[in-house]
């Protein structure tokens, strides 16, 4: 499994899709960056009696509320672009798919919890163990994708095992595009409208590729 050949099948998959792709790159951009800064400007910046510490609280109790809205729509982001790697169908509200159901919604914000808790006490020790880990996590929310009835736990330590082997080849994958970062910042963030659909695609296809690797190498022993 070469870096090369899982950019260029994401390359493959998002043929004739970009426009689509970019739509929802930009509804990205929307739900979780520009919206969350408006809100947060009027609610909390054009408030004079939001000072000290009553601003403090409702600051975090806004962040709260922003977090249980922005994360299930990153993560239905990521699903439609599962599915368009393996070339099902694909509509832009299925970007909102975790908010359909209240136990996929509860999910989701549970196991980014416990990822964040798991990753935060690892990084406690040292930061190149948090690092690692956070790899070994990264699987988790494809991995609920694809088995609804998963727990949490069960979510993350099925992430672990497809990611034993893999996690260097993860890493250098997320850093290929480094280049490409630094070309979509000096277009003034223009370009992260694409960039983003070829970081996700990729990041599809590599899940797809360690999955039927290791789903193979089950078969084999």
């Amino acid at each position: 499994m070469r870096i090369r050949e899982i950019k260029k099948e994401a390359l493959v998959a998002l043929e004739n899709k970009w426009g689509f792709a970019v739509l929802l790159a930009f509804l990205l951009g929307i739900f979780t960056v520009f919206l969350p800064n408006v809100i947060d400007f009027f609610v909390l910046g054009g408030v004079d009696e939001f000072n000290g510490a009553t601003r403090s609280v409702w600051a975090d109790i806004f962040s709260l509320i922003i977090t249980g809205i922005v994360y299930p729509i990153s993560i239905g982001f990521n699903w439609v672009f599962l599915s368009l790697i393996r070339r099902e169908p694909q509509q832009v509200k299925s970007m909102f798919q975790p908010f359909l159901d209240i136990g996929t919604f509860l999910k989701i914000i549970g196991t980014s919890i416990l990822v964040g808790i798991f990753t935060m006490l690892w990084t406690l020790l040292l930061i190149v163990p948090g690092i690692i880990k956070g790899l070994a996590y990264s699987q988790t929310f494809y991995v609920l994708k694809d088995n609804p009835g998963i727990s949490m736990t069960g979510a993350i330590t099925e992430s672990r095992r497809l990611m034993d082997g893999y996690k260097w080849k993860y890493f250098l994958l997320q850093l290929s595009f480094i280049g490409w970062i630094l070309l979509a910042l000096a277009t003034f963030g223009i370009g992260f409208l694409w960039l983003i659909p070829y970081i996700t695609a990729s990041s599809a296809e590599f899940y797809n590729e360690i999955r039927q690797a290791k789903n193979n190498d089950s078969v084999e022993a």
